[in-house]
């Protein structure tokens, strides 16, 4: 960033940002940060290359400052997962919210997805300064429902994992998810079905 970064940026500089994050989340999306180049972001953006590093010191800067702003919003479907709430319905909700995430931030999805394959590379202190201890803190409020009875008990860890797996498909996983149910027009509603009825099945007492 240019001297004076520290003053606050004018509204063309905010939305020239914006602009570059987003363009920047089609071409990570598609390509992952390895295949990803700033030629192709400035592309996207419809900007020139030095505009680009006017605003970012380059391409792992965009990249870090994507995978930052969208680990609040990640995280969040698990944070409301509400001790207090009757189990079953809080488990559904989840599994409601995560799927909804998929249909409506597929890029992000893929954004997060690429990270984690490549070993997390930039994401490793999210993952175990936010990510780790919401997840421990709501594993033991599902441990603690099943110890109640009003859940079966399975391995509350796995069964995150399970929700995760089965919700996040739709997104890293849609070009081949239109494929398959292109001839239906209520994929995500026959999807939120399936998944309500799989879940309480495997937990309802």
């Amino acid at each position: 960033m240019p001297d004076g970064a520290d003053k606050k940026p004018s509204r063309i500089q905010q939305r020239n940002r914006r602009r570059i994050l987003d363009a920047a989340l089609d071409v990570f999306s598609m390509h992952g940060y390895r295949g990803a180049t700033l030629d192709q972001i400035a592309e996207a953006a419809g900007l020139s290359k030095p505009n680009i590093l006017y605003y970012f010191d380059g391409k792992e800067e965009i990249h870090v400052t994507l995978l930052n702003q969208l680990m609040e919003t990640w995280l969040e479907p698990l944070v409301t997962l509400d001790r207090d709430g009757d189990p079953l319905q809080e488990i559904l909700s989840y599994v409601q919210r995560k799927l909804d995430m998929a249909r409506d931030l597929p890029r992000e999805s893929r954004l997060f997805a690429g990270e984690i394959l490549q070993g997390a590379p930039r994401m490793a202190p999210h993952l175990q300064s936010g990510l780790q201890p919401l997840f421990e803190e709501k594993c033991a409020v599902i441990q603690s429902w099943m110890d109640q009875g009003s859940l079966t008990t399975v391995d509350p860890r796995h069964l995150i994992f399970s929700i995760w797996a089965t919700t996040q498909h739709y997104a890293d996983f849609a070009a081949q998810v239109q494929v398959l149910l292109r001839d239906d027009p209520n994929g995500h509603e026959g999807a939120a079905q399936y998944l309500e009825a799989m879940f309480t099945r495997l937990l309802r007492p």
